[in-house]
């Protein structure tokens, strides 16, 4: 910890460097030693996340015995690292044979970083068997005995206690002084009985044994955790598709299940929420539409505006370079939806109140368009240069007066903005062409209908 410290602090752009140790505290997973966080000077003045965390790898690489890993803070509420597979069997021998078909699979793959698995670390570990008739012989506690190890160890816990600069509570452990904490000074433990002061020898047995280390279990069942980061320039989804796809191709040992979790679960409620809530907006939308038309059919032209803005939507990411997000994208849609169809509700109503004063579908359809341009273009393209410093990344200071492009600040908003603002100018042309159109298709359908009944054709 302290070698890879003295490395990191020779790093420029670094403002300051805070390392704990976990190996001493028994916290945190069984392969992690140590955990250092970094504090980067302002985003303008220092170099990339991915460069920074390369420079880093490439450091430490020399330092044998270690592995060092880097990982950016998240900025949601999802923790650990994106990809998070967790394979889950009955028996830990097939369990461990899938964990390296897995850890095989995603080398062949590549794109994966950083991984790491939940399997224990091999090693030794002293059992202690106790004869618990012979410890009845000698009037020895066994729960005493448990206690008498704790000293000898972890220590036990006798209370807690906050201290003003912590953010939790901490616990006070009683232990026996680090001199005597030792393998040797285990077989000399005394343990107080009804005859005295008792050596635990004459009643126990020490014996090494295979490392065991912490067993995690779900729904009863064995499992075993893979997590690791995505490559720079590759997208998690993407990773995440081709890895299951590979899981379903090969055979992994009977009795072996596997599931994503972490960032792919959350994403997965995340799109079964937004899709829901995209429904159930366009279901009572389309009923108040119905209500107030009184026409199936000028409500079903209402709403084909939400199908060119998809098309918007995809072109606008497309345009800004930007992937598309279960949360910002599906938020960006749903809000579009609302809007874009206010410009088939405006060139409707123009147009059946054109025909109820008894002007003809045709020359309606015409006019309709023609008063209607206007204030249609110009709502679109207000709120579309509106969105324009969200979309491009521009930040305003108006303390310093700045204008700034590419702050962290503007990048969370960037995919709902250019959602909203594709989505809202690509439906607004698409609209202004067919929805006059299919005004005139009805209107040729009706006619049509009543030619082949032998009724005169409607205005």
């Amino acid at each position: 910890m302290r070698l890879v410290e003295e490395r990191l602090l020779r790093m420029d752009r670094i403002e300051t460097v805070y390392a704990r140790s976990t190996l001493s505290a028994g916290q945190g997973e069984e392969e992690v030693i140590g955990t250092i966080q970094l504090d980067l000077v302002d985003w303008d003045r220092c170099r990339p996340a991915a460069e920074i965390g390369a420079a880093i790898r490439d450091g430490t690489a020399d330092i044998a015995g270690i592995d060092v890993q880097v990982q950016t803070e998240s900025g949601g509420p999802t923790q650990g690292k994106p990809v998070n597979l967790e394979i889950s069997a009955s028996e830990p021998a097939a369990q461990a044979a899938a964990v390296e078909q897995v850890l095989a699979i995603m080398d062949r793959l590549g794109g994966f970083t950083d991984v790491t698995d939940t399997r224990p670390l091999p090693g030794v570990e002293v059992a202690i068997d106790v004869d618990r008739a012979e410890a009845a012989r000698y009037g020895a506690d066994v729960s005493l005995l448990g206690q008498a190890i704790q000293l000898l160890t972890q220590g036990i816990t006798v209370t807690d206690y906050r201290p003003g600069d912590a953010d939790g509570e901490l616990d006070m452990r009683v232990r026996f002084p680090s001199d005597a904490r030792s393998l040797a000074e285990l077989g000399n433990l005394r343990v107080p009985t009804s005859a005295g002061l008792v050596p635990i020898s004459n009643f126990v047995t020490f014996a090494p044994t295979e490392r065991v280390g912490v067993i995690r279990r779900i729904d009863e069942r064995r499992v075993t955790t893979i997590e690791t980061n995505v490559a720079p320039g590759l997208l998690v989804n993407d990773q995440i598709a081709a890895l299951s796809a590979a899981l379903d191709e090969a055979q992994l040992p009977p009795g072996t299940d596997y599931s994503f979790a972490g960032e792919a679960e959350d994403q997965q409620e995340a799109m079964v929420f937004l899709m829901s809530a995209f429904v159930a907006a366009i279901l009572l939308m389309f009923v108040i539409l119905l209500l107030q038309f009184n026409s199936f059919f000028q409500a079903v032209v209402v709403m084909s505006a939400i199908v060119f803005s998809i098309a918007g939507v995809l072109l606008g990411l497309l345009v800004t370079g930007r992937p598309f997000g279960v949360v910002m994208g599906g938020v960006g849609m749903i809000a579009l939806a609302g809007i874009v169809v206010n410009n088939n509700i405006v060139l409707i109503d123009t147009f059946n109140d054109l025909r109820r004063s008894g002007m003809g579908a045709r020359e309606a359809t015409l006019r309709t368009g023609a008063q209607r341009l206007r204030p249609v273009v110009l709502t679109s393209v207000t709120t579309a240069l509106g969105l324009m410093p969200m979309v491009i990344g521009l930040n305003i200071d108006f303390f310093t007066r700045e204008i700034v492009y590419g702050a962290p600040s503007t990048q969370y908003w960037t995919e709902l903005s250019s959602a909203i603002a594709g989505g809202l100018v690509v439906a607004t042309v698409l609209t202004l062409v067919v929805t006059p159109a299919m005004l005139m298709l009805r209107r040729d359908r009706v006619a049509r209908d009543a030619a082949r009944e032998g009724k005169p054709a409607p205005a």
